[in-house]
Order: C-alpha cells, then structure tokens, then sequence
C-alpha cells in the first residue's frame, strides 16, 4: 500500500534522518510545534544520563516555548519507539509518532493501524 505522507511530516522525517546522521547517533527525531516550528535532536548516551532523541526532541521543544505538539518522527535502525517515546509525544497532542529506518523506509504501524514512517520521498510505505 502507497499513501502520500503530508509534505510537512515529510520534513520532520528528513529532518531526523540529518540530525542523526550528522551525529553518526542510533536515533534522531524531529517534531513540529503547533506554531510550525520544528526542532530536530538524537539520543543522548552518557554515563551520567541516557534519553532517547524522542524525548530530547520534545523536551527542546517545551523549552522553546512549545505548548503542543502537531507531529513528531523517529528514525531508528531499531525496533522503534519505547513506551516512554510514545507517551511524551502524545502527552503534547501527538496521534501517531512517525518512525522510519535510516533510509526513511517505514518500521511499522501504531497501536492503532496508523502508519509509522514513509521512503524518503514522501511515499508512506506500508
């Protein structure tokens, strides 16, 4: 099944595939604020402190003021978001978190059917 990815979850999708591979990182994400802003990040892995590029994502975006989230990615050659990556973005109004592979290929579908990732051109693979 092909379906055409809105243009702007597009973005956020190239957006945290750039973000982690200029940190060469396991995970980058992208989220668009209810204004349109969009902030991208990767998982932080410290000694000292471990988050997933979902959660430094959302968090850079509340403190630039966000009050609400449209949209959010993750790009991952993993198995996909964790409990806790689904929780924060749906706690800003998230329906459905985008989760593509490194080449922006779709890792799968949310609880609800909804697709979670798109090809790098903008066509939702599923």
């Amino acid at each position: 099944m092909l379906v055409t990815l809105d243009p702007e979850d597009s973005k956020i999708i190239t957006l945290a595939r750039a973000a982690r591979a200029r940190n060469g990182s396991a995970e980058g994400a992208a989220v668009r604020d209810e204004t349109g802003r969009t902030y991208s990040a990767t998982n932080v892995a410290l000694s000292a402190l471990t988050l997933s590029a979902v959660q430094v994502a959302v968090a850079t975006a509340v403190s630039s003021g966000a009050q609400a989230l449209e949209a959010a990615a993750l790009v991952t050659a993993g198995d996909g978001p964790s409990a806790e990556d689904e929780a924060v973005a749906a706690e800003l109004g998230v329906k459905a978190l985008l989760v593509a592979g490194p080449d922006g290929t779709l890792k799968g579908s949310g609880p609800d059917g909804t697709p979670r990732g798109s090809g790098a051109d903008g066509t939702l693979r599923g």
